[in-house]
């Protein structure tokens, strides 16, 4: 059941916020995308508080270029879609505001939200009902991790901190915000984006949070198997999956998600997790470069070390109905393993595909010279890739100018709202009669 987005009162122990001065921060507003300091002016101008939040601010502060630009606000998803035309509320859970640009940009704008009062008080529940708007600082003590918990004014260009999360950027330190054990409990999600961000910018985990996951590690179980999946695969396609990869497995958590490498892992001669970290590294070397992999690619390359250890026929240069014959107990194999990670038939099946070719491909390599007969056949292209890469990964040359198959984009337009034309957007490059914020001209 949905609860209803409502107002709940504010607790009278609300902490103080740490203010960081401009003289005291590398942050500037110039720094900042344009497009979304546009959306921050237009708020700032209606009269509503609203701050440069989450990632945006911890990249910045690190000297890195954010991928995302979010936005939180006091206003209301209904105040703000009046404002920005080109708009759309998404969520269930909670609601959001997306704000459309072109090139594909989205900007993202929640509302202030609740702290649970599973994390203030009472029992602890697992992904319990919550859907409250609240303070700015309810919403930085909701967030996941203390660096991630940071506000940006741009009227002042101050940082605002309820968590300790510049301490925590200064010290190069992972810290789950609050009570480790009780968030773990309440999402245990927030350990693979401790695990993640630990990796992708090279901090250490502090003990309380570290020792936590390591005994929640099995409550990953509870979450639904679709947030699973999609946090797994950003993991992978996050340019820091080798680093990943050590970090889950003495956590725990690889094995929660992966238990059918345990096997593989103890193996030790034939070096497996070696293997897999280094074939890790390529992917991430690939990502580096800015190329994307679809997610049965990816997903091929990362369950090689465990085919190789259970199929001695990997290694062989097979025929093409022992192709198939294989083909067949990967595809059943892996129907039987992935069931908790929500992978669709169709992508299992392209996987052992994958898989089950890698030999032939090693057998007809001479030197990137390929028989005419086998690059005539339409798997050719994608199966060469894939091959390439895991020789790269086992000590050949580097692959260079990889043509790899893309993820699919799924394009949706913005929704308007009823009785409104649409005729321009809220931040149109060209003129309009709109004007540059979709407000009318006063004549």
């Amino acid at each position: 059941m949905i609860q209803s987005t409502e107002k709940i009162p504010v607790p009278e122990w609300e902490p103080e916020a740490l203010i960081v001065p401009q003289s005291e921060h590398p942050i500037s507003s110039k720094d900042i995308d344009r497009d979304a300091l546009k959306v921050l002016t237009l708020l700032h101008r209606a009269g509503h508080a609203a701050y440069l939040v989450g990632g945006g601010v911890r990249d910045l502060y690190l000297g890195k270029i954010p991928k995302d630009y979010d936005i939180s606000t006091d206003a209301r998803p209904g105040q703000i879609r009046k404002l920005f035309r080109n708009s759309r509320t998404i969520g269930r859970r909670f609601r959001l505001v997306q704000i459309f640009f072109p090139d594909n940009k989205i900007i993202e704008i929640s509302t202030f939200r609740c702290r649970s009062e599973f994390d203030i008080d009472g029992e602890v529940n697992v992904l319990p009902s919550n859907n409250t708007f609240g303070s700015e600082a309810d919403d930085a003590f909701r967030r996941d991790l203390t660096i991630n918990a940071l506000f940006y004014d741009i009227e002042n260009e101050t940082i605002i901190d309820y968590t300790g999360g510049v301490a925590d950027l200064n010290s190069r330190i992972i810290r789950i915000v609050g009570d480790p054990e009780r968030r773990i409990i309440r999402d245990p999600v927030r350990m693979l984006r401790a695990i993640r961000h630990a990796s992708r910018i090279d901090f250490s985990i502090e003990d309380l949070t570290w020792n936590a996951i390591i005994r929640n590690s099995d409550k990953l179980h509870h979450c639904p198997v679709s947030r699973i999946r999609d946090e797994l695969l950003k993991d992978l396609r996050g340019g820091a999956s080798s680093q990943w990869l050590q970090l889950a497995v003495d956590s725990g958590l690889f094995f929660v998600l992966f238990p059918f490498y345990q096997t593989v892992f103890a193996d030790r001669n034939k070096g497996q997790q070696g293997l897999l970290k280094r074939i890790l590294s390529v992917i991430d070397r690939i990502h580096q470069e800015k190329q994307q992999m679809t997610e049965p690619f990816i997903m091929g390359l990362f369950f090689i070390p465990w085919a190789q250890h259970n199929f001695a026929e990997m290694n062989l240069p097979l025929k093409n109905g022992q192709i198939h014959a294989l083909f067949g107990e990967l595809r059943n194999e892996l129907d039987h393993h992935l069931q908790h990670l929500n992978i669709s038939k169709a992508a299992k099946e392209h996987i052992a595909a994958l898989l089950s070719r890698l030999g032939l491909f090693a057998a007809k390599d001479n030197d990137g010279v390929w028989p005419g007969w086998l690059t005539k056949k339409s798997y050719f292209k994608e199966n060469s890739q894939f091959y390439m890469v895991y020789r790269e990964a086992t000590g050949g040359q580097p692959v260079a100018d990889l043509e790899l198959p893309r993820p699919e984009k799924k394009s949706r337009a913005p929704r308007q709202s009823p009785g409104r034309s649409g005729r321009s957007p809220a931040f149109s490059r060209k003129k309009s009669k709109g004007g540059i914020f979709g407000l009318r001209k006063g004549k």
